[in-house]
């Protein structure tokens, strides 16, 4: 890959479209020292006097030696040879001519002044000369060598841009050239060629008391400054405009120079070699790209450093010779660190000078280029390319006017307010692709050679192909690095970072470009405010409502500032929810952990689990209002219309809910661990998933106990019996259940033991000690007070059903069970009664009363759905399917195992393999769970 060197305007170092990131002052200088004189050697006492001035001769000699080295480290990665080379005294920039902006400039004023006298081609090459600057040269340098370069390079400048007017003005240009001359000379009022430059096309164009007003305009100008007359050549244009001089005029063959053809502008950078995948998004943009494509301007939007220019450049060579009047590049700098974005008054003076009309001297307003720049478009076949753009006000007047022009932007904002714009949102590379991207970076040798380091780095790496070109970079400048090595560096998230950082190429660079805009914008404040203090919160996905909590702000100003992070690419959607990409994730911590003081962390992590321990609580309370829990915290009004809702919002904070514990465990207020794991339980049966706390109630069960809250130990330890009741470890659950017993006791809740004499009875009865079993239900049945808990009275009485038909007692089974669907108040939990019904159901069974037990089963399934009790309903759903098979109905006995099996999936119960192979046979075994149950 080719340098290019750039400071006829900011300094840039580009490596193909991509810049090089340069730090430092002396770095800058040395390397422009070179610049210089590329291709040629620089004596070191002309770099030390230059750059270090009166500095001590052997400290600067050994400064000098460090700065090249970091030089050839930040430049070598984007060379094929070595760039900086060491010669007898001195050092050269391996570079050619050429690839410096101003040594080009020079070549080609040169050729331009050669064509002139030769009369054909020139216009061309003044244009494509004056069309390298971009503003003030080696601005940045301020050492009096570089500012005695600037003031030659600026005085060459003028003197193209004089004889460019010379050559435009033989050729009958003199309206445009007017325009151009009057900024001219208001810049550089004392330079008299460009004042009988502007005198002589201003009479052409018919004003002569303009003309005669700008001689006196200079000559007041030059007389108040210097204390001089004007000279004797624009004395003489002054004469002869008041003559009205016929040799002014354009009459003779001699003064018709023709202006050379001009060329199709085609500033494509070059194509990357490496370009991998992104087939259907090729076809998409070549469609959008073509003649009936449909609208004209097509727009890349996606997070920064996931592909979208080497994706548009790639598409636009493709579709290159579908635009006959020639492709133009602009790099917008939107989201390039180290340089502000690109001005559209700039841009336009690019796009003009692509089309031929010297930037330097365009039309003096914004508004005035932007309808030149349409009107120069209106009847072209053009196409457009506006990389990495800001926001919709920067790329709006760089739209052509003509209908066969085409515009490819890419932005990290989705540029939405864009009219007439068809949108390509660039998501991650999926793990084959980002494989091979990596396989094409690194060489195919060494990803053979590691394919689990392989998989393991493109995971860490998250699909971003600018993460995967770090590593490639490491790799080749590293041959005896291996990816294992870089795997392990990743895989610590403190480093990884660090890690995705070489040379100029930094992923956290990257994103930290993207938080500073929003800091910049007012629209965009709260959400660089928030992007930190969401990296407190170890959450998989963010919703508005936690976001509010997080940040205590209002509920819509939340979802506002999340909108907002979404839109910058820095937020990935979901349904009502948002979530990081790992990477920017973790510059969001690291941001955090640096900028917030650790009282304002703590206190943004606490509101924000309180927020999901009430709102656990409420969802618990709705679904079993029952249980006697006490509320850790105050709960306010109900978020939930309906227990549906209540149980949508469990569904969908699933994961959420299981970071938020596992965060208030690794936290330091043991008050919010207990209430949230506590809080889980209920909402988490209800779905099934209970069996997948027992590793959290654990380690809050230590957290109970070490801070003497036997109360909360006693419930949490009778929550881990359940569990381990329903995974099948009787032994650990009976354990756990009379370590349960004991605390209650020491709480002082002697009554609170029911419940867990309730699990005891159910263990027994599934292991088959029916008469322990039933001694343990009835001895519960004796310690509560059926007036203060009733429900806990059916539960108890419920459980008996099972023990009775289980010791062949049918009748009695039948007899409770109709009682408890009789005495299942119509108001109550739904849950309840179909509980009730279920259990009626099995005792149908048992005693042989198919066609009963049938229809006990069909409105226990409908009221367990309607509750959203859907173990239970995975329960009843098995019990009834063998019910039918019984009764001869095959194909309904198939749908229910079906849809039970599907429950016992979605609870992740059952593995996807499991469940085809329980639903392979033509009778199915009855899965573990359901054994593991009454």
């Amino acid at each position: 890959m080719t340098l290019a060197i750039k400071f006829l305007g900011p300094w840039q170092v580009f490596a193909g479209d991509e810049p090089v990131r340069l730090a430092g002052r002396r770095r800058i200088g040395v390397l422009t020292r070179l610049a210089l004189n590329a291709g040629q050697a620089v004596h070191a006492e002309r770099i030390l006097t230059d750059i270090w001035g009166e500095s001590s001769t052997v400290t600067a000699a050994k400064q000098l030696h460090i700065v090249i080295s970091k030089l050839r480290q930040t430049l070598g990665p984007h060379t094929t040879g070595e760039i900086l080379q060491t010669v007898p005294g001195g050092y050269r920039l391996a570079l050619e001519p050429d690839d410096v902006d101003a040594h080009l400039f020079l070549r080609l004023a040169r050729r331009a002044r050669t064509a002139q006298a030769q009369g054909a081609g020139a216009d061309a090459l003044f244009r494509q000369a004056l069309g390298l600057w971009r503003g003030d040269p080696l601005a940045e340098l301020t050492d009096p060598w570089a500012r005695i370069e600037a003031t030659r390079l600026e005085e060459e400048h003028l003197t193209v841009l004089e004889d460019h007017a010379d050559l435009r003005l033989a050729a009958g240009d003199h309206h445009a050239v007017a325009a151009e001359l009057a900024v001219h000379v208001q810049v550089h009022p004392l330079r008299e060629r460009p004042v009988a430059q502007l005198m002589l096309a201003l009479h052409r164009a018919g004003r002569p008391s303009e003309a005669l007003a700008v001689y006196q305009a200079t000559r007041q100008v030059m007389i108040s400054e210097l204390g001089l007359e004007p000279g004797a050549e624009l004395r003489r244009m002054h004469q002869a405009v008041l003559a009205k001089d016929p040799s002014l005029d354009l009459t003779t063959p001699a003064q018709q120079v023709t202006v050379g053809e001009s060329y199709p502008p085609a500033e494509l950078p070059a194509d990357t070699h490496t370009f991998t995948a992104r087939a259907t998004e090729v076809s998409h943009l070549r469609t959008a790209l073509g003649p009936d494509g449909g609208p004209a301007v097509t727009v890349i939007d996606g997070p920064g450093g996931i592909g979208k220019s080497a994706l548009a450049v790639h598409v636009a060579h493709a579709v290159a010779p579908g635009f006959p009047d020639g492709v133009i590049y602009v790099n917008l700098h939107g989201s390039t660190p180290g340089l502000d974005p690109v001005t559209p008054e700039q841009a336009l003076r690019h796009l003009l000078r692509s089309l031929g009309l010297d930037g330097a001297a365009a039309p003096a307003t914004a508004g005035e280029a932007a309808a030149r720049y349409r009107s120069l478009t209106a009847r072209s076949n053009l196409l457009v390319i506006l990389d990495n753009a800001r926001d919709v006000r920067q790329v709006r007047p760089l739209i052509p006017g003509g209908p066969g022009c085409r515009v490819l932007i890419t932005s990290r904002e989705p540029l939405a307010a864009l009219d007439n714009a068809r949108h390509l949102h660039l998501g991650a590379l999926d793990a084959a692709d980002a494989a091979a991207l990596l396989s094409r970076l690194a060489g195919p040798d060494r990803t053979r050679a590691e394919p689990r380091a392989v998989e393991r780095v493109v995971g860490l790496c998250g699909g971003f192909p600018l993460a995967l070109r770090i590593i490639g970079a490491r790799l080749a400048a590293r041959p005896d690095l291996t990816l294992s090595g870089l795997e392990a560096r990743l895989a610590d998230a403190t480093r990884r970072l660090d890690t995705l950082e070489y040379a100029d190429l930094a992923i956290r660079a990257s994103i930290a470009v993207s938080h500073h805009h929003l800091r910049e914008e007012p629209a965009g404040r709260d959400a660089a405010h928030l992007l930190p203090r969401l990296g407190l919160l170890d959450l998989p996905t963010h919703t508005p409502a936690a976001t509010a909590a997080l940040t205590g702000w209002p509920y819509h100003r939340a979802e506002a500032a999340l909108e907002r992070l979404h839109d910058a690419r820095l937020l990935e959607p979901g349904p009502d929810r948002y979530r990081f990409h790992d990477l920017v994730g973790l510059y969001a911590r690291e941001r955090a952990h640096q900028d917030l003081p650790e009282e304002e962390r703590a206190a943004a992590v606490r509101r924000a689990l309180h927020h999901y321990v009430a709102t656990l609580w409420t969802a618990s309370t709705m679904l079993n209002p029952d249980a006697v829990l006490r509320a850790p915290v105050e709960l306010p009004d109900s978020p939930f219309a309906d227990l549906a809702e209540a149980g949508r919002w469990v569904q969908d904070e699933r994961d959420n809910l299981l970071a938020a514990a596992q965060q208030a465990l690794a936290g330091p207020d043991p008050a919010t661990v207990v209430g949230l794991v506590i809080g889980l339980h209920w909402p988490f049966c209800f779905q099934g998933w209970h069996t997948q706390l027992d590793g959290v109630y654990a380690q809050a069960i230590e957290v109970a106990h070490r801070i003497g809250a036997w109360e909360d130990k006693a419930q949490l330890s009778s929550f881990l019996g359940w569990v381990y009741r329903d995974q099948g470890r009787y032994d650990d659950a009976i354990a756990q259940l009379r370590t349960a017993l004991t605390d209650w006791d020491r709480a002082g809740l002697p009554r609170r033991k029911v419940g867990v004499l309730n699990n005891l009875g159910v263990i027994n009865a599934i292991v088959g000690r029916l008469d322990e079993a039933l001694g343990h239900l009835e001895s519960g049945l004796e310690l509560n007070d059926e007036a203060e808990r009733p429900v806990a009275t059916a539960t108890l009485r419920n459980n008996r059903v099972h023990v009775y038909y289980r010791q062949g007692r049918f009748d009695e089974a039948i007899a409770e069970a109709r009682l408890l669907v009789e005495q299942a108040p119509p108001t109550g939990p739904l849950a309840d009664a179909g509980i009730a019904h279920g259990s009626l159901g099995d005792a149908y069974r048992h005693a042989g009363r198919l066609t009963e037990a049938a229809e006990s089963y069909t409105t226990a399934v409908r009221l367990l759905r309607e509750a959203g009790y859907h173990l239970k309903e995975a329960v009843s759903r098995w019990w009834f399917g063998t019910t039918l098979h019984g009764l001869g109905r095959h194909a309904e006995a198939r749908r229910q195992w079906e849809d039970s099996v599907r429950l016992l999936r979605d609870a992740r119960l059952l593995t996807p393999g499991e469940a085809g192979d329980i639903l392979a046979q033509a009778v199915p075994e009855t899965p573990q769970p359901i054994r593991n149950m009454l």
